[in-house]
Formats: C-alpha cells, sequence, structure tokens
C-alpha cells in the first residue's frame, strides 16, 4: 500500500492528509470532511509509513499489514473494530499469525483495522507498483548520457 502523506495525529480521530509545511505547524486535510487544520508541534504525529507491528521475527511495515488483510478480505472491508477482543485477535492472527502478543495490544489491532476500513471506503488502498529493472536501467542510461553530453559542452574561451 502507498501510505506516503497519510498521516494519524493523537487527539484527533480519522486519518489526514499531509499538505504543506507551514513555520511552526504542518497544515493537514482531514480525508473524510476535507477540512484543513494546522498540526502544531505539540501534536503527536504519526505517518502511517512509518508505523510498523512487532512480530517475534521482525517488525511488518503497516503497508503490508494493509496487503495481506486486502488479500484475506478479498479487496472488501476488514472486521468491524468495535467487535468483541476475542474475535478481534482472532482475526489478526489469520492475518499476521506470527504477531508479537506481548507487545500488540488490542487497541493497536483495532487501530489496524479501523484505519484500513477507513482508507477502504475512501479508495486509498491503492497497491504499490513494483519498478521493473528495465525500466531503471534505461532511466540511468539516459541520465549517463545526459550528463556525458553536458561535459562535451564547455563554454568557449574568451580572446580579446
Amino acid at each position: 500500500m502507498i501510505l506516503k502523506d497519510i498521516l494519524a495525529i493523537s487527539g484527533e480521530t480519522g486519518l489526514f492528509k499531509f499538505i504543506a509545511q507551514g513555520k511552526n505547524a504542518i497544515i493537514v486535510e482531514h480525508l473524510e470532511t476535507k477540512k484543513r487544520s494546522s498540526a502544531y508541534g505539540s501534536a503527536k504525529v504519526s505517518s502511517l509509513e512509518d508505523i510498523a507491528i512487532f512480530t517475534e521475527k521482525e517488525d511488518v511495515p503497516l503497508s503490508k499489514v494493509f496487503d495481506l488483510i486486502q488479500e484475506k478480505e478479498n479487496g472488501g472491508p476488514a472486521i468491524d473494530s468495535k467487535v468483541d477482543t476475542e474475535k478481534l485477535k482472532s482475526w489478526f492472527e489469520g492475518i499476521l499469525p506470527e504477531y508479537s502478543k506481548d507487545k500488540v495490544y488490542t487497541s493497536d489491532i483495532k487501530k489496524v483495522a479501523l484505519w484500513y476500513n477507513f482508507l477502504h471506503k475512501l479508495n486509498l488502498l491503492v497497491k504499490e507498483e513494483p519498478v521493473a529493472k528495465t525500466e531503471k536501467v534505461t532511466k540511468t542510461k539516459a541520465e549517463s548520457t545526459q550528463a556525458a553530453e553536458k561535459k562535451k559542452k564547455k563554454p568557449a574561451a574568451k580572446t580579446k
């Protein structure tokens, strides 16, 4: 999933989109209401791209967890975040069986389900397309060709 510029702000409901960097705050837009506001330095702002789920082996990025949920739910919505705790834990274990039961709390699982359903409702769950190696190589060759041409073109020496 592409979660760049999607933010969660502590104490605020819903998710936000990063708009711009201000002098003392960042400008954000609520994804559902489209209202813009400022998030000051005192607010705890987390990018969904930087969030990961603890597992017994290594941390799994939230984008990967969303991919796994989308796979399991066949592109549909996830479980309701308000179901009882045992159903929620059982559902999450079906998604990510190796998640750390000591470090991942029920509130974390609720947030994952809530955020997934919120993004699903707004059609913002877009899978990240891997860039083919040939495209990278072609781009690199084109860039090096342009750089070589710039080096060849030297300004003419001034004569009096």
